[in-house]
């Protein structure tokens, strides 16, 4: 119980944003590849067209609310928790915009927090070996430097 952590990706990486923004008993979290804001998600993704039809009722500019009310960047003020904000270079599913709006909110908050990019990596950030072992690296360092703290 003194040394939780949470971490997600994609889906994961939008729910890992969000529970940190509910709560803070992790000693430090990393987000990877996360959709920050449904706003721009859906102006900005590859699969917008999706987005804008599906996921929620009325275009973003039509139904600004209640986007912003599932965005994960809402709760930034709550976010206490020291946090890894990762993203691979290329991705179009969830575009580095997304995890800069985290990374950024938090510095401005001052709260802990690192931004890694990963070079050459789409949305599986692991695809290449090399990507794998950066990622794994990059989780355990953060974690490990917050362990029994």
């Amino acid at each position: 119980e003194d040394n939780l952590f949470v971490t997600g990706g994609s889906a994961g990486g939008i729910m890992t944003a969000w529970i940190i923004g509910k709560n803070n008993r992790f000693k430090a979290s990393a987000v990877i590849k996360p959709v920050m804001n449904w706003i721009s998600k859906t102006l900005v993704a590859d699969n917008y067209f999706g987005y804008a039809y599906s996921r929620y009722e009325g275009q973003p500019w039509e139904n600004f609310n209640h986007y912003w009310s599932f965005s994960p960047i809402s709760l930034v003020g709550n976010i206490e928790t020291p946090t890894m904000v990762m993203v691979g270079l290329n991705d179009l599913r969830t575009p580095p915009s997304e995890a800069k709006q985290l990374y950024h909110a938090l510095k401005l908050r001052k709260i802990e927090t690192v931004y890694v990019e990963i070079p050459g990596a789409y949305h599986n950030i692991s695809n290449k070996p090399s990507q794998l072992i950066t990622k794994i690296d990059h989780i355990l360092y953060w974690f490990n430097k917050y362990r029994n703290k």
